[in-house]
């Protein structure tokens, strides 16, 4: 399989063509076809997916499986996987099938919901595979638009003003990505991402209208390119599009922008930030630092005084975020090897959590928790899968929730104590406002007629939950799953950060002298 990328991302856009030019109808039949050619085609990349892990070699710490062709007017299709980004296809292409299993109740236009899915997945495999600026580019934006698409159509009352306040924090951000791309091939000649990744670009002080830019020109491409990926993830303080997204999309929508489309922020610092611009993430880094504690306290605190569910649930992931950026920028083996076990986990989890409102959502179409109480006495099954997630999301050792955020706690106890200690109480917030949301809606006598008559999972929503169960239970007491493969890029990286900023350091002080 030799373009084995390049067939692993359009097998979607393949899946979701088909769809559109020979599906026809909106009959219960037709339905039901759109449901399975999507699931046929998200599990045959899921599947072809699994040969690019068999094929990787982790102590490679290069790009692997390159593809390389030139297009139409000079530009260039370049994919290729390293010890960073495999893991991030993994997950992508591992979720999408579980995604569409949930997506077997809607009977709205479910042709273009299942082609607004698809053509999703192939956007988003695209951009943890581009190895070309303008390629990276356009995935990373054109994924706003089937996300815009499936929480303005098929979302909730607040759809529109949801979906473009989604649209334009996040397409106002990455403009100024553009122009950052655009001065770093003005500087550098190319758009090849490793051939950018070891160009010295300026990084001697001036001064702009009286003010002194430190670390110059890698200063400020490096906060042009944060104001894309600070509100992809979201970090704080632009976060706020994020729990009105997760509240008006559907269960589907919140699944995928939670448990993959926020890793693009994440994916973004470490691919393009710290091995482009290491003085300018040295100079920037500190901000980071504190942005992340405060995230993770402030979030924790808006999520305890929740009424909605997945708003709660929304905040949660904005805190558990935090953590991830904090990991990142401490810029030492634990710290990122946490950040990334992170995202992974806050994969599974999130998507689960989200799936768990969903599950009574369908039966209730409420999401408001004082409507719930005393579900355990007639689901007794989704009340174990629900505290399950529910103590991962709040780190209990033995589930994956607890490595990611161990290691980041680890990482950045090594790099400011003080912001560890903040970061630390987020670990107890969450427990706070986990175990009190399970409480009103799981625990207690079931007392509300409303929910007499309520049934337990089904069959389907069982299956659904199983994998995402067992990946959790493994990366929790098997983390060298993850860590063995991200390790020695991640030394790489830390490697090649030292060297840069160690040469900047440097050359200030003998400038001070």
């Amino acid at each position: 399989m030799g373009n084995l990328l390049t067939l692993t991302t359009f097998i979607p856009l393949i899946g979701a063509a088909i769809l559109a030019l020979f599906l026809r109808g909106n009959d219960v039949a037709a339905q039901r076809n759109a449901k399975w050619v999507a699931m046929a085609a998200t599990s045959a990349t899921f599947l072809i997916s699994l040969f690019i892990l068999f094929q990787f070699n982790s102590a490679d710490t290069g790009f692997q499986m390159v593809e390389e062709h030139s297009w139409l007017l000079g530009l260039n299709y370049k994919m290729g996987v390293d010890g960073i980004s495999v893991l991030f296809v993994m997950l992508t292409t591992f979720l999408m099938p579980i995604v569409i299993a949930s997506c077997w109740g809607v009977d709205s236009r479910v042709k273009e919901y299942m082609i607004a899915f698809l053509v999703l997945e192939t956007l988003m495999l695209g951009v943890f595979m581009a190895l070309d600026l303008i390629l990276f580019y356009m995935f990373f934006e054109a994924g706003l638009i089937p996300m815009f698409l499936i929480i303005g159509i098929w979302g909730g009352v607040n759809r529109i003003y949801a979906s473009f306040k989604f649209f334009l924090y996040t397409f106002l951000g990455s403009v100024l990505m553009l122009v950052a791309m655009v001065a770093m091939f003005s500087l550098a000649g190319t758009t090849d991402i490793p051939t950018l990744m070891t160009t010295d670009f300026p990084s001697s002080d001036f001064a702009v209208l009286g003010i002194n830019i430190v670390g110059g020109v890698q200063t400020l491409l490096f906060l042009a390119f944060f104001a894309s990926f600070a509100v992809k993830m979201p970090m704080w303080p632009v976060h706020t599009w994020l729990p009105d997204a997760h509240v008006q999309a559907p269960t589907a929508g919140s699944v995928v922008l939670a448990a993959i489309l926020l890793k693009m922020g994440g994916y973004g610092f470490l691919r393009f930030s710290l091995p482009m611009f290491p003085v300018g993430s040295e100079v920037i880094g500190p901000l980071v630092l504190w942005l992340s504690a405060i995230a993770i306290v402030y979030t924790s605190l808006v999520a305890l005084v929740q009424q909605d569910m997945k708003k709660l649930i929304a905040y949660s992931s904005i805190a558990h975020m935090g953590y991830v950026t904090m990991g990142i920028f401490t810029v030492n083996q634990q710290g990122i090897d946490g950040a990334i076990f992170q995202m992974i986990s806050h994969g599974f989890i999130s998507g689960a959590l989200f799936l768990c409102v969903g599950v009574i959502y369908d039966r209730m179409h409420t999401r408001d928790i004082d409507a719930y109480g005393g579900l355990v006495n007639r689901m007794p099954a989704y009340a174990m899968i629900f505290m399950f997630f529910t103590m991962a999301n709040v780190g209990l050792p033995g589930t994956s929730g607890f490595v990611g955020e161990f290691l980041t706690l680890v990482g950045i106890f090594q790099v400011n104590t003080w912001v560890a200690v903040v970061a630390t109480s987020g670990v107890i917030l969450s427990a706070s406002y986990g175990l009190w949301l399970y409480r009103r809606v799981v625990m207690g006598d079931l007392i509300k007629e409303s929910l007499k008559s309520i049934t337990d999972m089904n069959g389907r929503e069982r299956a659904i939950f199983a994998p995402l169960v067992f990946m959790t239970l493994l990366l929790g007491v098997y983390p060298s799953l993850v860590t063995d493969i991200i390790g020695p890029s991640v030394t790489a990286l830390i490697g090649q950060y030292d060297t840069a900023t160690a040469a900047y350091d440097a050359a200030a002080q003998v400038a001070a002298n």
